[in-house]
């Protein structure tokens, strides 16, 4: 990959998983980084750990991205125009154990606002600044969830994907380049904090979170408006496409 040194790079979500091996990986092409999550401990030691063995500098900016002023912070960030951001990862996730109707209506409300308003205020705030140097990088972390019929996690990702492959079309050509990563199951935090039993999918089935964030950034690099991480998720993804709706639910609901 070309590297990345003297720029910086802004990822939502960076305290664990995916978003602080997107930080470790461009950390290592030389990228500065604004490190963003809630836990400010967690992002002060991750901050330091990467400043020592990279040599780059890493700012930390503790917001919650379910919150309008934990929104307001980023936006902020991302449009200071003296320190230009060259690369976003919008990467922060949560997930929903339960079926809808057994979930709390503002639960589903934060669900939605993460995954789909907060990735689109926050690249609608990278984007002013990228458009007038014609050169930037956004990626925003959806799902191979996104292209299967499973609930409110699926739709909000299925609305990331298609954001993200219209916002490549429109300004690939003005120098940004916008990219959907959809990973399958993954080996990081994200199905212990919602508290899934991770035994449900069969071991073939799990990627390691440095394979995703590589294939990922390398097809940003390329332009490519949406990257699915392995040949088996590359190929779920073209039978979802075609297969009826019922055989690829999942188990995720079962009738009462």
């Amino acid at each position: 990959m070309t590297p990345t040194t003297g720029t910086t790079a802004l990822i939502t979500g960076a305290s664990a998983g995916l978003g602080a091996e997107f930080a470790r990986q461009l950390a290592a092409q030389g990228t500065n980084l604004v490190l963003v999550a809630r836990n400010r401990v967690r992002l002060e030691e991750a901050a330091a750990g990467l400043e020592r063995r990279y040599g780059i500098t890493a700012e930390v900016l503790p917001a919650d991205l379910t919150d309008d002023a934990g929104v307001a912070a980023v936006v902020g960030r991302l449009s200071d125009p003296g320190r230009p951001v060259a690369i976003l990862v919008n990467n922060a996730g949560i997930g929903l154990l339960h079926n809808f109707e057994d979930n709390s209506i503002s639960e589903e409300k934060k669900h939605l606002k993460l995954h789909g308003e907060t990735a689109m205020v926050l690249t609608h705030a990278a984007l002013k600044g990228m458009l007038e140097r014609r050169d930037g990088r956004i990626i925003n972390v959806a799902s191979i969830a996104a292209f299967l019929p499973r609930g409110t996690y699926s739709a909000a990702k299925a609305w990331l994907v298609s954001f993200s492959r219209w916002a490549n079309l429109a300004y690939r050509k003005q120098g940004v380049k916008v990219t959907a990563v959809c990973p399958g199951f993954t080996h990081t935090e994200f199905h212990d904090r919602m508290g899934m039993d991770k035994s449900v999918a069969p071991s073939w089935a799990w990627l390691h979170a440095d394979r995703v964030v590589r294939e990922a950034l390398a097809d940003n690099e390329r332009g490519r408006a949406v990257s699915i991480p392995s040949k088996r998720y590359k190929l779920v993804a073209a039978v979802a496409r075609v297969a009826p709706p019922r055989l690829v639910a999942g188990p995720a609901r079962k009738p009462k």
